[in-house]
């Protein structure tokens, strides 16, 4: 399984960035597909939205309303809309998935390398 995560970049605040997820050996009837972020001094990562299989998504709050995630199956491919972009939003991004379903995406499934993304003020 390999997932290759791109979009990333440098932004100003209040900008938009899409992000790229192409998944490639990963089948399953059930599955969630996340992306994540990490910044410096985190414990752990976020999980900062989420998609089902069943269609069904989950978001951190902090980006409600700002944050789109959805899936083309024919691509193999997720994406992250992200809107309204905040300095705060500045983290690095890992795409993750799991036979599984959101909120219980371990470091054990499979995860990207990360993408960089930073907001400017």
């Amino acid at each position: 399984v390999q997932l290759v995560e791109s979009g990333g970049g440098l932004v100003q605040a209040g900008g938009s960035l899409r992000l790229s997820c192409v998944a490639s050996g990963f089948t399953s009837d059930d599955y969630a597909i996340a992306w994540f972020r990490e910044t410096p001094g985190m414990e752990e990562r976020e999980e900062t939205a989420c998609i089902n299989s069943d269609g069904s998504t989950y978001y951190v709050d902090s980006v409600k309303g700002r944050f789109t995630i959805s899936i083309n199956n024919a691509k193999n491919t997720v994406y992250l809309q992200m809107n309204s972009l905040k300095p705060e939003d500045t983290a690095d991004y890992y795409c993750a998935a799991a036979r599984s379903t959101c909120r219980h995406i371990y470091p054990d499934d499979y995860w990207g390398m990360g993408i960089q993304v930073t907001v400017s003020s």
